[in-house]
């Protein structure tokens, strides 16, 4: 990892802002959009919050936002990018890690399911940074052959909230955060207040990840590649809490990342 260099264009150039992909929060079908006045017809369509992009706006990256794509694609549009943040949504569905449905499991989008995983495992295998977030953790986790607790409270009751009344950016629980993790390091604190939006979680830990926080019924919030580049899960919603100090550093130190991905990388190729 390098930090983000007044240099990266050149000796009285501009200075060139990581490009850091975003994929989409969810995928809504005609019958969920409403139609508005002179607005176009209702159709399938993408929806991602404003929230994951202004917090990579904010800490100096360039976000740009990464639709279900065909699995091919994925190399190619990974040479184009400095680094990659899995976003939150719906429940993945659970073939994806060899188990049945769950009764309480909400809708699913497969397609968006198969762009997140294969996007996780590409950037790992290519050392392109990458932060996901709620549901991007568990991707993460199962793109490297982990498992998830489909609905927490059958395993950890209700003694804590995980699926918070309070408003987005509301803390509702602590959590404890291993002091020697990459993810300590760059929130710059072993223990925080974080919001939370989720029913399931990483249980079984996939190849080489690292469980590095936890709430205090013992959930994993957090999980880590060492061994890769910059590479974290966060289970509760970091984006959306960036006006507190710990979180604003996560991201910084993420853009950081990918701005000394840009630098070790110099303009990328595409990938045949």
């Amino acid at each position: 990892m390098h930090p983000a260099s007044d240099n990266w264009a050149g000796a009285g150039e501009p200075a060139a802002r990581p490009l850091i992909g975003v994929t989409t929060s969810e995928v809504r079908l005609e019958d969920q959009v409403r139609l508005t006045p002179h607005g176009e017809p209702p159709r399938r369509e993408m929806a991602l919050g404003l929230t994951y992009l202004r917090a990579i706006e904010r800490a100096g990256g360039l976000p740009v936002v990464i639709p279900p794509l065909q699995i091919d694609a994925i190399p190619s549009l990974l040479a184009n990018l400095h680094g990659v943040l899995l976003s939150g949504g719906p429940d993945i569905h659970p073939e994806a890690y060899g188990e049945a449905p769950h009764p309480e499991l909400g809708p699913t989008w497969r397609d968006l399911d198969a762009t997140e995983l294969a996007l996780a495992r590409q950037a790992i295998a290519t050392g392109i940074p990458l932060l996901a977030i709620s549901r991007g953790a568990q991707a993460l986790n199962i793109a490297r052959g982990g498992t998830l607790f489909q609905h927490l409270p059958e395993r950890f009751g209700r003694a804590i909230q995980h699926r918070q009344l309070a408003s987005g950016p509301a803390s509702t629980h602590p959590v404890e955060i291993a002091e020697d993790s990459t993810l300590a390091r760059a929130l710059g604190c072993t223990e925080l207040d974080v919001n939370s939006y989720h029913h399931q979680s990483t249980s079984g830990l996939g190849r080489g990840v690292r469980a590095v926080a936890w709430a205090p019924d013992g959930v994993i919030e957090a999980i880590e590649v060492p061994q890769s580049a910059f590479t974290i899960g966060v289970q509760w919603h970091a984006e959306s809490t960036t006006g507190s100090p710990a979180h604003a550093r996560l991201f910084k130190a993420f853009v950081e990342a990918a701005a000394g991905d840009a630098v070790d990388a110099g303009p990328r190729a595409a990938v045949a």
